[in-house]
């Protein structure tokens, strides 16, 4: 009989692009694959792919405790009708509601992907939702048969200190979600007649959407014929942190800074970018500046957990300080004015890319983490 692995993850869009690829390779090697995450529309290219799918729509961010209490019991009610033997929670709702119902259910394996901790967890907040959430978090890491996935050191250190992690859990490092670097090839840079400088993000305050601006109005006045700014990314209105709609279009003029939205297919948005650039707050370990790597782009970053892990100062790219403009302004312009440069740095990425990035080694990773809770 099959052993039964269920992916718990926010939206379909979010497994897609980040663990499609891994439940694709669990199937081959002779597993059940279930995924339960809200359907936005594309679910189809989940279950094209064999795997079962339940819409599982929950508020990512929503701190109503009876709401809360439902979202729970739906969290149980899936957990108690499948009987799965492993799960892999993905972001920290499920991780903390997942592995809770996971304990008291008796789930043979649980998988605990940290990817980030969060907005209640940026810009130094503290209170009482997160104190709730380390408590449970303490709960339900009590258990043998528990590996967490983390993706950076400090978000391994953060739960450390905090006293999350048991000496039961085993900790293993995965940067990130990886990237095919078939699919992600190394590509020329496009003309430098219009130097296009890429945010390819979610529209959110905390990956840095008011320091771009910021930075945008100070270079306009020297390079608003020579360069532009391209915001590729979806106003996340369920989201805390989410820009309003309002903001973009008033920001944006359609040539100097253009939003372009949510773009199923990012390939050809890198290829057509001289610059990729994401001044966030804190990451995980942000696909875009991955993939940003693969094809080969100078990356201009913050220094902020996550981010930081993939740019070598000078090399690949550039770092800034968290909440800066002045200094994010002053690194895009250094590239703008050196064409040399952005083409050495964009080698380097590539290089970077194929080092520590490659999707393979994550897959292998994954199937060793499953194949240890076989029976």
């Amino acid at each position: 009989m099959k052993n039964k692995l269920l992916f718990i993850v926010n939206v379909d869009w979010f497994f897609i692009s980040h663990r499609l690829i891994i439940a694709e390779e669990a199937m081959k090697k002779g597993f059940e694959v279930i995924v339960a995450c809200e359907d936005t529309g594309i679910s189809n290219e989940i279950t094209s792919k064999g795997i079962k799918f339940i819409d599982f729509p929950f508020s990512r961010s929503g701190i109503n405790p009876i709401s809360e209490l439902s979202t729970l019991f739906k969290f149980y009610k899936i957990y108690n009708e499948i009987k799965p033997d492993i799960v892999h929670h993905i972001t920290l709702k499920p991780v903390i509601y997942g592995t809770l119902i996971s304990r008291l259910l008796k789930v043979k394996g649980v998988v605990n992907a940290v990817s980030g901790l969060g907005y209640n967890f940026t810009a130094d907040r503290k209170g009482l939702v997160q104190k709730i959430m380390i408590r449970l978090l303490r709960i339900g890491f009590k258990r043998n048969n528990l590996t967490i996935i983390f993706q950076n050191e400090n978000d391994k250190k953060a739960f450390l200190d905090l006293n999350i992690i048991s000496d039961n859990n085993s900790i293993v490092k995965i940067k990130g979600s990886g990237v095919d670097l078939v699919k992600y090839p190394k590509s020329s840079l496009p003309s430098f007649d219009l130097i296009k400088v890429l945010f390819p993000a979610r529209m959110l305050w905390d990956k840095g959407v008011n320091e771009l601006k910021a930075a945008s109005e100070i270079l306009k006045e020297k390079y608003e014929n020579r360069i532009q700014i391209l915001l590729s990314g979806m106003a996340d209105d369920g989201n805390k942190a989410g820009v309003p709609h309002t903001y973009l279009e008033d920001w944006q003029d359609g040539k100097y800074v253009n939003w372009i939205g949510y773009q199923k297919e990012m390939l050809p948005i890198f290829q057509d970018s001289h610059i990729v650039v994401l001044p966030s707050y804190r990451e995980g370990m942000p696909k875009s500046l991955i993939e940003a790597c693969a094809i080969g782009r100078a990356v201009v970053t913050t220094d902020a957990v996550g981010c930081r892990e993939c740019v070598d100062e000078g090399i690949n790219g550039l770092k800034v300080p968290v909440y800066s403009t002045v200094e994010l302004a002053g690194a895009i312009e250094k590239l703008i004015l050196n064409h040399e440069l952005i083409q050495e740095m964009g080698e380097n990425s590539r290089k970077k890319a194929e080092q520590e990035f490659d999707v393979k080694n994550v897959i292998y990773k994954h199937m060793e983490i499953y194949n240890s809770f076989r029976y």
